[in-house]
């Protein structure tokens, strides 16, 4: 029997340098011990009739074989009427969009399309932890700038964001409402980072999944910041901030934004993987050539229904924003009860908690408790950040979630102030 002459690597370098989505292992988790789930973001929820009656007549009308590769002509439409309304841009649904799986594939596709290996793109830490494998599966580096907690809720140095941009940065990522952090970039942050783009030619990937999930203004007092310094110059109007600005909408960054969304959090169907990239047209020419390689085009029928759910009037996002608001307003003080250190969201749906008053070794520990003494699963922090120690006193907490599902929670957690 002939031996092999030569050992190679059964497992790639890239795939070797990061590892299984520790958000999605919490959910395991969470069945396996029968906890409260208030780690991954989906809800428990069911989604919208009407939306579901669509995707059903949808798939009974016969649209069950591929679509165009870039998306259903209806559910682009859609996109194109939705956007001028709601962000008042013209874009063009033959040349500027793809339809994907997922925002999470838009993004991949959108760097794969983009970046070239060795170059670099700026990662806001914590961050959802899609991006820093999304970089590395595109060949380029990540370069991690850090959201600090703080009077003013999370923020960054202009400085470090500066220090981070050179010859060799091809784009930033922005998370806006940021998962996980629930920040909200205000316009004056999003035009000193249109800059820095402007300055080195670099592009800014955008995920606004959340952009309809952004609350009124909470602990205004705390944002009467007077200062000569940036940055308190560009937190200072946060107060203000409670409608959605897409990077798209800045001065000078129309042609270098890649808008990614989806339908998944709008309309509570994230299990429907439809999502899409808004660009401009060269750049959109190159992410439907990967689109169409890495899946080929997102599910049909559900396209069709996605058609129909971004015609809703106006007010089924008022309605989505105040349910959530009345969410995050009774999971916040639980939170603070039972002993965590944490801030109201100004947008999305999570909450980033401090756990150094329980005194547990790190947040790894402490998420192994919580799922199994105390009966609620979170994420724990350090899956947010490249050097995990600095999110070892951190966890998150998602409220896309049923009533009773909260209350369980809360009434589980009172347990922990034995610990405090």
């Amino acid at each position: 029997m002939t031996q092999a002459k030569l050992t190679k690597n059964r497992i790639s370098k890239k795939a070797g340098s990061f590892t299984e989505s520790v958000i999605r292992e919490m959910t395991r988790e969470a069945v396996k011990y029968d906890a409260v789930n208030l780690g991954q973001g989906f809800p428990d929820f069911a989604a919208p009739e009407d939306i579901k009656q669509k995707a059903m007549e949808a798939i009974s009308e016969d649209h069950n074989q591929y679509a165009i590769t870039w998306g259903v002509k209806s559910f682009r439409d859609a996109i194109v009427k939705k956007t001028k309304w709601f962000l008042d841009l013209d874009i063009d649904a033959e040349t500027e969009i793809t339809v994907t799986c997922g925002s999470t594939e838009g993004m991949i596709a959108g760097m794969m399309a983009t970046v070239d290996t060795d170059e670099e793109v700026v990662i806001f830490e914590p961050f959802y932890e899609n991006y820093a494998p999304d970089a590395i599966l595109s060949d380029a580096k990540p370069v991690y700038v850090p959201l600090y907690r703080g009077e003013n809720g999370w923020r960054f140095e202009p400085d470090e964001l500066r220090d981070a941009f050179n010859k060799k940065t091809k784009a930033i990522i922005i998370c806006n409402p940021n998962n996980p952090t629930g920040k909200v970039f205000n316009r004056k942050e999003l035009e000193f980072i249109a800059d820095l783009c402007r300055e080195f030619d670099a592009l800014c990937f955008t995920d606004e999944i959340y952009e309809h999930i952004i609350y009124d203004a909470v602990q205004s007092s705390r944002f009467k910041v007077q200062s000569s310094d940036l940055a308190s110059q560009l937190t200072a109007d946060h107060r203000l901030q409670t409608t959605h600005i897409s990077m798209a909408q800045i001065e000078g960054m129309r042609e270098r934004t890649i808008v990614v969304n989806s339908l998944s959090k709008t309309f509570s169907v994230t299990g429907w993987r439809v999502g899409y990239c808004i660009a401009p047209p060269d750049i959109t020419s190159a992410i439907r050539k990967v689109h169409d390689f890495l899946t080929v085009g997102a599910a049909n029928p559900l396209q069709h229904a996605g058609a129909y759910a971004l015609n809703l009037p106006e007010s089924y996002y008022t309605d989505l924003q105040k349910e959530y608001q009345r969410k995050r307003d009774f999971i916040v003080p639980v939170l603070r009860d039972a002993g965590f250190k944490c801030d109201s969201p100004e947008g999305a749906y999570y909450v980033m908690s401090d756990i150094s008053n329980f005194g547990f070794e790190d947040d790894v520990e402490f998420t192994k408790y919580l799922i199994r003494e105390i009966g609620v699963a979170v994420v724990p922090g350090s899956s947010f950040y490249h050097d995990k120690n600095s999110g070892k006193n951190q966890v998150r907490f998602c409220f896309c979630k049923k009533d009773e599902t909260l209350e369980a929670a809360a009434e589980r957690l009172q347990k922990l102030k034995a610990k405090v």
